[in-house]
């Protein structure tokens, strides 16, 4: 159930209820008996990190830029190591 802020007009009093949707808002302050009205609150609610309208429907030139990193970044991991490693040959005792 969605939790609704409201306000009294009389004494300033500001409170939080539980309310189904279809509920009839609240019209009285518990306090002082004045009118109340209903807040809008900021929400709480942040998408952070990849997989968000930047990665799913990036335009095409983005797309290009993604590619060619993802190219550039396959040659230097397949990049071989250039030193060799001396071949070693078990020792038999004769």
């Amino acid at each position: 159930m969605p939790i609704y802020e409201y306000e009294c007009l009389s004494c300033g009093k500001q409170c939080e209820v539980s309310q189904k949707h279809n509920d009839e808002p609240l019209d009285n302050c518990p306090d002082c008996g004045g009118q109340m009205h209903k807040l809008i609150s900021h929400t709480s609610f942040i998408l952070k990190g990849a997989g968000w309208y930047v990665t799913d429907y990036a335009s095409p030139e983005r797309k290009k830029a993604q590619e060619a990193e993802g190219k550039a970044d396959t040659k230097t991991d397949t990049k071989k190591d250039t030193k060799t490693k001396p071949k070693v040959e078990p020792v038999t005792k004769t």
